[in-house]
């Protein structure tokens, strides 16, 4: 093909026109379906027809198929939940998990809320995972309010890697990763707890009264 090119460049100059291409290939006119191809992929995604697919991990929703035994009279109501995730996102899981670890104990609308403000793109795929789950709450597992809803799980996990090379200097190469993540998130029926992770943060009074006992208790090494 560049062969062709610089004929047709060549003609052109010398002030002749080309017709068709059996001026410059005379069996040309056998030639047919001609497709150029590369035989030369850096990456297996790069190649349709041989590329791996990548499953998305499924326990985890699982647990929206669990069937739980009928309550007793007089028990506590079970809350219902609703499992959601978003498998193999391009990107890092590191800064996923800030996102992730940010609105475990929300409520829904205050999830999105504080995630609308975010600038980051990991903001704005758990804020979309979210949103998804609370309707998947209302139309598949009986939630009457779609705001009575809060944040019980949220985290990252590691997806698929996918080597790469790249070109260094003095025909050198070198390995690069596209690194991908999975995000999940649990929403629970009812109102966030006061104190999501435990022990919950002591007031002023109980740690005076923790320094005092420490003062009290305290004794002198060696002496009588």
């Amino acid at each position: 093909m560049q062969n062709i090119r610089q004929c047709v460049k060549y003609l052109a100059l010398c002030g002749k026109s080309v017709v068709n291409k059996t001026d410059i290939i005379p069996n040309a006119a056998k030639v047919t379906n001609f497709i150029p191809t590369c035989s030369l992929h850096l990456s297996s995604a790069i190649c349709n027809k041989g590329a791996i697919k990548h499953e998305a991990p499924t326990g985890f929703l699982r647990y929206n198929e669990t069937i739980f035994p009928p309550q007793k009279p007089g028990e506590e109501r079970r809350p219902a939940y609703v499992c959601h995730m978003k498998a193999n996102i391009k990107y890092s899981i590191k800064n996923m998990w800030y996102i992730a670890c940010f609105v475990r104990g929300m409520s829904v609308d205050e999830a999105v809320k504080q995630l609308s403000f975010i600038p980051k793109k990991g903001a704005a795929i758990a804020k979309e995972v979210i949103l998804e789950a609370q309707r998947l709450a209302v139309e598949e597992h009986n939630v009457e309010y779609k705001s009575n809803l809060w944040v019980a799980e949220s985290f990252a996990t590691k997806g698929v890697v996918i080597k790469g090379i790249r070109r260094h200097a003095r025909m050198r190469i070198g390995t690069i990763h596209y690194r991908h993540c999975h995000y999940f998130v649990r929403l629970e029926e009812g109102p966030p707890p006061k104190h999501y992770y435990l022990p919950h943060p002591k007031s002023g009074e109980e740690l005076l009264e923790d320094w005092l006992k420490m003062m009290h208790t305290r004794k002198v090494v060696n002496s009588l």
